[in-house]
């Protein structure tokens, strides 16, 4: 397995252009099941779970193209050859359960393989299926399967999510264009890829409204047609490289960044005495001579604090002047990054969802393993700000989430370099 070797190496400075939205993108593309005239994306991230998304979709029978190095993907569902997503694909990427409701909506029936684990916590599909079931679907998990059916085709109806779930929000919005008569969404995700994917679905025909609001109503058409559309800039990247000025020095601008994508994170870094600026292309993180202070953050479905920028802020806060408190909400077993940070020198209690974290003067360089995406990236920022060289092992999370890190970084002055395994 590769590794990546970070030396610290002082302040950053210059431009690092923000990619699409993998979680955007990664909805967006089975969106494509629900027509059967051509989706464009441009936008498009370079990443493998991309890759693995576009797999499963030509597993189904659809075309998928890339095009200007896969910046922009070309996608068409005119004719499926099967309405099975087997567990072989299912397995390897949660979104995949993405492809439940658009076929479900479209022709009525599909089987659908459930989807393996995750190494940050369960994250069960129940609220996919309770929301399809809303609206009149006949669901039978057998085998590791879910078998769907909605004889006549699915008719609209009202469903609560019990808690916000970003993923069962997209499946029952995708399903819920091309149910006969109105669906509501109530306690809906509000995030930024759902209002992508809104917008993205009114470029095809359907008819939503109150995306950003948390109840999201839906007047089901009888077909959908095709479009093009630009994937939304990846608001976690763009958090993840504000956080490299941020912990290391100098001043970066993130190109295409955009300050309410991320408002709740630009609000820690302000308390944090970190300047973040609106420039014309995009966002400036500046770190002057002062130290960053300490400061408390609470992860919460969006517009709160991110709960995938959480690691990365830890990061920061290891070398913060004073004491924090960071409390995770959305996910457990999402502390795996704390005891790595800790053989650099970072002092960190972990008590159930709760880190406390006493910033110390200097990390050290030390060899430290990557347990999944986001602590990957969290330890490549340690790194930077590191005394000496730090080597990240089992870094193929990273690929999933991050397009190019090294030579971003690399371009504003970072020492690091990946080895590839033997």
């Amino acid at each position: 397995m590769d590794s990546i070797v970070v030396t610290g190496n002082g302040p950053l400075n210059g431009q690092i252009p923000i990619a699409g939205a993998k979680n955007a993108c990664l909805t967006l593309m089975p969106a494509t099941l629900l027509s059967d005239e051509p989706l464009t994306l441009t936008n498009a991230p370079r990443l493998s779970d991309i890759a693995m998304m576009g797999t499963l979709l030509q597993s189904l029978g659809a075309e998928v193209a890339q095009m200007q190095g896969g910046k922009v993907l070309a996608l068409s569902s005119h004719a499926l050859d099967t309405h099975v997503a087997e567990y072989d694909i299912v397995r390897k990427m949660r979104a995949s359960i993405l492809v439940l409701g658009p076929m479900l909506a479209r022709d009525g029936h599909a089987i659908v393989s459930l989807p393996g684990g995750c190494a940050i916590g369960a994250r069960p599909v129940d609220l996919h299926l309770r929301a399809l079931e809303a609206m009149g679907a006949e669901l039978d998990l057998r085998d590791g399967y879910v078998h769907a059916k909605a004889s006549g085709g699915l008719r609209g109806g009202t469903f609560e999510f019990p808690i916000v779930s970003v993923g069962a929000t997209e499946n029952a919005l995708m399903a819920a264009t091309l149910a006969k008569g109105t669906t509501v969404l109530k306690n809906a995700a509000r995030e930024p890829e759902i209002a992508d994917l809104a917008r993205c679905l009114r470029k095809m025909g359907a008819q939503i409204e109150g995306e950003e609001t948390g109840t999201i109503t839906v007047q089901g058409v009888d077909r959908l047609g095709g479009a093009t559309h630009a994937v939304v800039p990846d608001r976690i990247e763009l958090g993840t490289y504000m956080i490299a000025p941020a912990i290391c020095g100098g001043a970066v601008e993130c190109l295409g960044g955009r300050i309410e994508l991320v408002q709740a994170f630009c609000d820690a870094l302000d308390r944090a005495g970190i300047a973040v600026e609106e420039t014309e292309g995009g966002l400036t993180v500046t770190r002057g001579d002062t130290p960053v202070r300490a400061v408390d953050v609470v992860t919460a479905p969006f517009p709160g604090f991110p709960t995938d920028l959480q690691a990365q802020m830890m990061a920061l806060m290891c070398t913060a002047e004073g004491t924090s408190v960071l409390e995770e909400r959305i996910f457990e077993n999402r502390f795996m990054h704390a005891p790595e940070l800790m053989r650099m020198g970072a002092q960190i209690d972990v008590q159930g969802g709760t880190a406390t974290v006493t910033g110390v003067d200097r990390l050290r360089g030390a060899p430290v393993m990557a347990t999944d995406l986001r602590a990957s990236v969290s330890l490549i920022l340690a790194g930077l700000a590191a005394e000496g060289e730090t080597t990240v092992h089992r870094v193929y999370h990273l690929d999933r989430g991050y397009e190019s890190v090294e030579q971003k970084l690399r371009n504003v002055g970072a020492k690091i370099e990946r080895i590839s395994g033997q």
